[in-house]
């Protein structure tokens, strides 16, 4: 299966013609089964019918990871449970990921406010996977640190802690300026956090459902290899317009990393002693509940889909709120 194409077509069939043990890392963001308004596919099946097409495609993910490789589902709680059971028989468990995602009220039942992402592995004593961090959270009015360390404060990591299974940090995209023409777009941070956890540069990345191209725009600017696969032409074409205007490039000093805004959402922890030389960092190290790291550059490069262009943004002292703050120059190492 050619590398760094969109491939046009039912997933189940293309996902047939891969050969086993061939992708480094597949995900997959389904329909939900909840009368979404796609292009050419109807999002209402019966129960029985969506899960049997269910446990197809998963067993052909499966399937086609490298034996080092990770599989990603991402989809609402309900499914997921379904595809766990599906998935225990044929890969090894690891991680249920929550992240944050905002919601309406039902009635009569909890409010859904998290999407889950199901993380397994082809085999888990072969896996590849690296620990990443993500910034400090910070009050956005005051920009002291939300989490009270006590005692510990001389322990911090400067630039923030290891990602844990549940992502409060990352969100959907909210305003429609930024959405493509598709009913269930992921924002990009999202899959380079993945990525940067589980593949190296030059891996294969795999999405049989690329929609408008989230996964493969997120492992091209990484600098990994990808597969799309998606049955609606116009998505393709949405998808492939926008890889035309990305480069793999979204690196600090030769490490890749996650760029988000105008700071960073998310490094390699094993990086860090390459990446630190980059950043302002307050001294001494408790000085973090109040002051932030700064990018030294004071600018990154930001690929901007909307107008098609890549623009030079300016970095200031960041956090993973979004929110940007004054920093003190009198407790910045320089």
């Amino acid at each position: 299966m050619k590398a760094n194409v969109i491939h046009h077509g039912d997933c189940i069939e293309i996902l047939r013609s891969i050969p086993t043990d061939s992708v480094d890392v597949t995900f997959a963001d389904p329909p939900f089964n909840l009368n979404k308004k796609y292009n050419s596919y109807k999002d209402h099946k019966s129960l029985e019918a969506y899960l049997d097409w269910c446990k197809q495609w998963l067993n052909e993910m499966v399937r086609v990871t490298k034996p080092a490789g990770s599989i990603f589902v991402h989809n609402i709680p309900k499914w997921l449970t379904y595809y766990a059971a599906f998935l225990n028989d044929i890969a090894d468990f690891k991680h249920w990921i929550s992240w944050d995602a905002m919601s309406t009220p039902l009635g009569k039942t909890l409010m859904p406010t998290h999407y889950g992402i199901l993380f397994y592995a082809k085999d888990k004593k072969l896996n590849k996977f690296y620990e990443v961090r993500h910034p400090h959270k910070r009050c956005r009015k005051c920009n002291v640190l939300l989490k009270d360390y006590g005692g510990k404060k001389a322990g911090l990591h400067p630039f923030g802690p290891l990602v844990s299974d549940v992502w409060t940090d990352l969100h959907r995209i909210k305003h429609a300026k930024n959405r493509d023409e598709h009913p269930c777009q992921l924002p990009e941070t999202v899959l380079e956090r993945l990525i940067l956890m589980t593949t190296d540069e030059g891996d294969i990345v795999l999405d049989p459902f690329n929609g408008t191209g989230t996964t493969v725009v997120a492992a091209k600017r990484l600098g990994r290899k990808y597969i799309g696969i998606e049955l609606d032409k116009n998505y393709v074409s949405i998808a492939e317009e926008k890889l035309r205007s990305v480069r793999a490039d979204s690196k600090i000093g030769g490490v890749w990393v996650s760029k988000y805004l105008n700071g960073i959402a998310t490094i390699p922890d094993k990086d860090w002693d390459s990446l630190k030389e980059h950043f302002h960092i307050p001294r001494p190290i408790p000085l973090l509940e109040y002051e932030n790291i700064v990018y030294k550059n004071g600018k990154i490069r930001k690929h901007n889909h909307i107008f098609r262009e890549v623009e030079e943004v300016s970095v200031f002292p960041f956090d993973e709120t979004g929110s940007y703050h004054k920093l003190s120059s009198d407790f910045v190492e320089k």
